[in-house]
């Protein structure tokens, strides 16, 4: 168990160190020592409230009403002991202001912690486009979108949670074990006197608890890991469906649709039907434990409360302080369901963290270079897909200012793996690319992204939209056609799902007039639209941008009186037409 668990631990601190060596750490260090103070003024509290307990019940079991009032409004000082003792409104007041803002200040360490994980999980999926590159390489790194939004928040969440609450257990093992062991006194078994017996009696109940516990919900692990990924899974097909309407209505196809989604789901109830029966068992062994655990120290200490060597108030503080030591040794038996969750959280985590390391060392793609002049210039490039299959060898191709290239080819043969060679997302690939400093490239696929927000940054997209001015967004609309457009600039809506697949072409070709590249790589970018209105697009193109040098893909032959040269991929070469 110890060899399992070191290998855990040690991917708990991977994920969360960097944030407490972070520019955070210090505030998040000072939040985390507070809430730790507040939680062990608790924990005194409640070490003070077995005292106040002890003198309570003794107060009752004489009927001295004095005393009792004082208990409970003033301050009292107890003959016996000779402890001052604050009323319970006292203790009440300060237990409940101290309880409010533990919580309050550990969910303020909660959120900055889920922030900060966050933000660099997000970070590492898009640098180097490694949300890209996994989605070719790692087929078993599901739905990395429930992994930043869901599994970091949990990991934070439980991690401050059980971390918190296991520092309570210990200490509040600390505390307690020393006033049961002085309530409890010796005991004499076959001949042996035995010193603090219900320590040991706690003890001994704790351990048989938890190893019987772990025994019983182990199998949780396994299934908590799985339901979190077919809740995943059910809701990207939800979300899919909900993004590809058009397409799903167009071919009729809702039963196949239906099919799909309710065998997913039937997985998820499958696997929700086996946490139940692993949790209805671990609950009957738990339920029964806790319950057994209520009478069970006042069973063990009776024979001297009757025998008059503990009072009534010390059999009540004797009872308070084993389910305290009892408790804290059970705290695994208590949490073992939210542990296995966390682990299940860790595990996904961690995974996603490899995925996107292994996406980073995959491959180098094109080896890039400075160019001695203004021409881009590809040579001895070798295109391969992620199977190992090559799709060209020995490409080579330059591109210089204004100039105009068509490349056509059969579908496969890898025109388009081209174009992501040189935009360098493309990972299997080899050769050399020299490009010209400071030069920009702008690629434009056959299916525009169009990102959520006002029509304004759709159409700015990736620049910021605050550099250009109403004239110039209004500008370019116009000239790709999308005048009617114009008045709607500042409004937000889905414009993927609003605009047609013409009008999403003609709006990626309104942001290449608006950045003006030095460098336009079209794939398909004008097939959605009519023959037309095609040619008077590569017009204004040429008109608009004189010096952008464009590379296109395109199957329609009239396309190629807008280049200047064809080139074509044939049999794994690219040669001109």
């Amino acid at each position: 168990m110890i060899r399992r668990l070191l290998p855990f631990l040690r991917d708990v601190w991977a994920i969360a160190g960097p944030f407490w060596r972070s520019e955070e750490r210090w505030r998040a260090r000072m939040l985390l020592a507070v809430v730790v103070a507040l939680n062990l003024a608790l924990v005194g509290m409640s070490v003070l409230l077995t005292y106040w307990q002890n003198t309570f019940y003794n107060v009752l079991e004489a009927r001295n009403s004095d005393a009792f009032l004082d208990l409970l409004f003033r301050w009292h000082e107890d003959p016996q002991s000779g402890r001052t003792l604050p009323g319970f409104v006292y203790i009440a007041t300060a237990y409940v202001l101290t309880a409010v803002y533990a919580l309050y200040l550990r969910q303020a360490l909660q959120i900055r912690w889920r922030r900060w994980i966050t933000e660099n999980l997000i970070a590492g999926w898009l640098n180097d486009r490694a949300h890209y590159r996994i989605g070719l390489t790692e087929a078993g790194t599901d739905n990395p979108d429930q992994r930043i939004a869901d599994d970091a928040r949990l990991f934070v969440d439980d991690t401050l949670i059980l971390g918190l609450g296991l520092m309570n257990a210990v200490v509040t093992l600390g505390s307690f074990v020393i006033v049961l062991w002085t309530l409890s006194g010796p005991v004499t078994l076959f001949g042996a006197s035995i010193p603090g017996y219900m320590v040991w009696v706690a003890l001994l109940y704790s351990l048989i608890g938890t190893g019987l516990a772990h025994w019983i919900g182990r199998p949780l692990i396994r299934l908590n890991f799985l339901q979190q990924r077919v809740e995943a899974d059910f809701r990207f097909a939800l979300v899919r469906l909900r993004e590809n309407g058009e397409g799903i209505a167009l071919h009729a196809g809702e039963a196949d649709e239906h099919r799909a989604l309710s065998g997913r789901f039937r997985a998820l109830v499958e696997n929700w039907w086996s946490i139940m029966v692993a949790t209805k068992r671990l609950t009957f062994f738990t339920a029964g434990f806790n319950q057994v655990a209520i009478i069970f120290p006042i069973a063990v200490a009776a024979p001297a409360y009757f025998a008059g060597r503990m009072s009534l108030g010390g059999l009540i503080q004797t009872s308070s302080a084993f389910e305290s030591v009892q408790g804290s040794l059970s705290w695994f038996v208590s949490n073992y369901s939210n542990v296995t969750e966390w682990r299940a959280t860790v595990d996904r985590l961690t995974g996603f963290r490899a995925a996107i390391d292994r996406a980073a060392a995959t491959g180098g793609g094109l080896a890039r270079s400075e160019a001695a002049n203004d021409a881009l210039a590809l040579d001895g490039a070798t295109l391969s897909l992620p199977d190992g299959r090559v799709l060209a060898r020995d490409a080579a191709l330059t591109l210089a200012p204004g100039e105009r290239v068509l490349v056509q080819g059969p579908s496969g043969a890898g025109k388009s793996t081209l174009f992501r060679a040189i935009a360098g997302i493309w990972p299997f690939a080899e050769g050399r690319l020299a490009l010209p400093p400071g030069k920009r490239l702008l690629f434009l696929p056959q299916r525009p992204y169009i990102p959520l927000g006002s029509l304004r940054r759709a159409v700015c997209y990736p620049e910021d939209a605050a550099r250009f001015t109403d004239a110039e967004v209004a500008e370019v609309l116009s000239d790709a056609g999308l005048a009617a457009l114009i008045p709607r600039l500042d409004e937000e809506d889905n414009w993927a799902k609003r605009l047609s697949g013409g009008e999403q072409q003609r709006l990626a070709l309104a942001r290449a007039l608006l950045v003006k590249p030095d460098f336009l790589f079209l794939d398909e970018a004008t097939a959605s639209l009519d023959p037309a209105s095609e040619a008077a697009l590569h017009q204004v193109l040429k008109e608009r941008l004189p010096q952008t040098a464009i590379l296109s893909i395109a199957h329609r032959e009239s396309v190629a009186r807008f280049h200047d040269r064809t080139l074509r991929f044939a049999e794994g070469r690219l040669a001109p037409a």
